[in-house]
């Protein structure tokens, strides 16, 4: 089976066992596809970038629930109510 490799950088599990931080900075904060066997198996991504996926995942996931609750009916709510 073919699969595609999503990232510009890569190594091998080997390089990336004889130094991770090498690669991590050779990298210059991307992510690294860690091939095996010319495959990828994994990908090694900057804490800053992990974190900046799921902030967009995130963010993508409320825009959905906003769609969603667009189409409701308002529920007029007074202050004194709560």
């Amino acid at each position: 089976m073919i699969r595609p490799i999503l990232a510009d950088n890569t190594t091998s599990i080997s390089e990336l066992k004889k130094n991770p931080m090498a690669v991590v900075e050779q990298a210059d904060g991307f992510p690294v596809a860690v091939l095996n066997r010319n495959k990828p198996e994994f990908y090694c991504i900057p804490a800053d970038a992990y974190e900046a996926m799921l902030d967009k995942l995130e963010d993508i996931e409320l825009a959905q629930i906003v769609k969603e609750r667009l189409a409701q009916e308002e529920v007029e709510v007074s202050l004194d109510d709560l």
